[in-house]
């Protein structure tokens, strides 16, 4: 399943940023436009390095793919960030 949703918050110590919806879903319009162009990046890139394109293609899509259900949560100097893919 590839992510559709990312909820971003920003917390600093006086400073709070209401959780921010972002719909990734949205990006999938003009990675389709571009996949022709995508390909060919990743065949000539799978040339240059001598490495198979099909291989690079089905290692990306399975990273894509686990991305949802990734929660990261950071605090540095009172500062918290929080990032959850949806």
């Amino acid at each position: 399943m590839t992510p559709n949703l990312a909820v971003l918050e920003i917390r600093a110590p006086h400073w709070h940023m209401p959780r921010l919806w972002l719909p990734l879903f949205l990006l999938w319009i003009p990675v389709i436009l571009l996949s022709p162009l995508i390909l060919l990046v990743f065949v000539g890139a799978g040339i240059a390095f001598r490495t198979n394109p099909w291989r690079a293609i089905a290692v990306f899509w399975q990273m894509l793919c686990t991305l949802p259900g990734t929660d990261v949560r950071v605090t540095a100097d009172g500062t918290h960030v929080f990032v959850k893919i949806l």
